[in-house]
């Protein structure tokens, strides 16, 4: 069959494709190349598409194939009924970018349940719960007694790539995978959590500076936390709005500081470099984030939790602190290997149950190059890379 002759699919599939990958029909015009009409025509089965027509919108949409032959579209729930509530993500109206990441990122923990299953491994189970009417700092304190890491490790880390290694492989210690998702906008969305259990997802956007990666990680296993506590509903069902919504963003935002930050090692710290008499400016906040490796965003939002800022001062501050970044020119990202982008994205414990499962043959090397989108021609230097360790990570997608 040529790829310039007309292919006879399912209109309804093609309509269902389009809207489920969050695009209108001019979109997929101008990626095809043809008129808005034409789109209109094959969605009302008034005319049909080339094979390579056909392939090319399997491609745009990340579906296989033979979707457009189905005889009816899937029964899935809404996206909006899979992550918690976002501040600026209207439920239903993702953009087509994070539509993708959150389909990719529920597959992924798919897999990886299922590889769990083959290999006989136990699964994790989060049992952390939080509520509201507690203080921020008891649930910050009850989540990094949970990951384990002490303060004398975290102030040893020798820069920011390290410190997000190693607060990541905590979020993995404590039942939840630690996904990163690419080519969403920041202005979308920072950080989100897939509300399923067991082994929930925490998703970090991998365009985040690397200090400011674990304080969204954090921010999200808080949410997680009230989530399981029955505090918080999934996007599609999650009632409060405005000022009421944005307490819980608060309680979400002070409870990671804690957890980063501990108030026995702030005060010492803030000792240490004598301090006590500091006007925070954005130069004095600096030595002490930078200490704890983290952003001084996230530090101005500690020293407000601890009353070394009010919130006066804070939200001054933290004018200034954007003012200052609008001036910065935009982050130049260095060279990441195939290798170092599948592990970025997926995570090593991923990884690793991949090839576990491929050595097990319990699964083909199609699957494996499929589950990590890496090339099996890259799969060698993959084994390498888990048994040397991660190095440094220079390039988030």
């Amino acid at each position: 069959m040529s790829n310039q002759t007309a292919i006879t699919i399912n209109p309804s599939l093609l309509t269902w494709a389009r809207a489920e990958s969050g695009y209108d029909v001019d979109h997929v015009a101008k990626r095809l190349q043809v008129r808005e009409e034409r789109v209109a025509e094959w969605e009302k089965g008034e005319r049909q598409p080339t094979l390579r027509q056909v392939e090319s919108l399997a491609r745009f949409f990340h579906r296989p194939l033979s979707v457009f032959f189905m005889p009816r579209p899937p029964q899935l729930p809404p996206l909006a009924a899979e992550y918690r509530r976002l501040p600026d993500v209207e439920p239903g109206h993702e953009s087509p970018e994070l539509r993708l990441a959150l389909r990719q990122m529920l597959t992924r923990r798919e897999n990886a349940l299922n590889l769990m299953g083959e290999l006989g491994e136990p699964i994790s189970e989060f049992s952390l719960r939080a509520h509201l009417r507690e203080s921020p700092a008891e649930v910050g304190q009850r989540l990094r007694q949970a990951t384990g890491v002490t303060v004398e490790a975290q102030l040893g880390w020798a820069n920011e790539w390290e410190a997000w290694r190693e607060w990541r492989a905590a979020g993995d210690k404590i039942g939840v995978l630690v996904f990163q998702f690419i080519k969403v906008s920041l202005k979308e969305v920072r950080g989100l959590v897939l509300l399923r259990t067991p082994m929930p997802v925490a998703g970090i956007n991998g365009k985040e500076m690397p200090e400011a990666k674990a304080f969204t990680l954090f921010h999200e296993i808080v949410h997680l936390m009230l989530a399981a506590g029955k505090e918080e509903e999934s996007a599609a069902r999650e009632k409060r709005r405005g000022e009421e919504w944005l307490a819980v963003e608060r309680f979400a935002e002070a409870a990671a500081s804690h957890t980063l930050v501990p108030d026995d090692a702030l005060r010492d710290l803030i000792g240490r470099l004598r301090m006590q008499r500091a006007v925070w400016d954005i130069d004095s906040v600096r030595p002490v984030a930078k200490k704890f490796r983290l952003t001084p965003l996230a530090m101005a939002t500690r020293l407000r939790e601890s009353g070394y800022i009010n919130w006066t001062q804070y939200n001054a501050w933290r004018e200034q602190w954007q003012a200052y970044v609008a001036t910065l020119p935009p982050r130049r990202g260095g060279f990441a290997t195939p290798v170092q982008k599948a592990v970025n994205r997926a995570g090593q414990p991923f990884a690793k149950l991949v090839l576990e499962a491929l050595s097990s043959n319990r699964i083909t090397p199609v699957d494996a190059s499929r589950y990590l989108d890496l090339k099996f021609e890259h799969f060698d230097k993959l084994r390498t890379h888990l048994m040397e360790g991660p190095g440094d990570i220079l390039f988030d997608e």
